[in-house]
């Protein structure tokens, strides 16, 4: 006998808010019954777990011990100008002058994840991604 994965759980301040931030972060809907004020809320994933969000009333207050980490479809560049863009915050930069390592966020609750290389930036020959400046935060 087996378990399986139901969720992925984020206890949080603001569980509708903090849904509808990972809502735009993975392109997928919140539950159809969420609604402002809800103490649990959901983000429907494709496939597997959903993204389950407990509001509680405790502050986080140390680093994450578990987080997602995020491969794009587009580069990683642009994705982490996207998602700062939607209220993301700069944690610390991993990024390599070869183009390899990844960038770590926080959501606006201050949970952290990572934005990997995208597939694509991952094609890139190792000579031209060592020549491509990689921006800074």
């Amino acid at each position: 006998m087996v378990s399986v994965l139901q969720n992925v759980a984020v206890d949080c301040a603001n569980a509708y808010e903090l849904a509808r931030f990972w809502s735009a972060v993975t392109g997928r809907p919140m539950h159809p019954e969420d609604r402002p004020g809800d103490l649990e809320t959901e983000v429907m994933l494709p496939e597997g777990p959903v993204l389950f969000f407990n509001q509680v009333a405790e502050p986080k207050t140390s680093k994450n011990r578990l987080h997602l980490c995020l491969r794009p479809e587009t580069s990683r560049e642009a994705e982490v100008e996207r998602l700062l863009g939607l209220g993301a915050t700069w944690v610390v930069d991993r990024r390599e002058p070869d183009g390899s390592g990844w960038a770590v966020l926080a959501d606006p609750e201050g949970n952290e994840f990572c934005v990997l290389r995208s597939e694509s930036d991952r094609a890139v020959p190792d000579d031209l991604a060592a020549q491509t400046p990689s921006s800074s935060p």
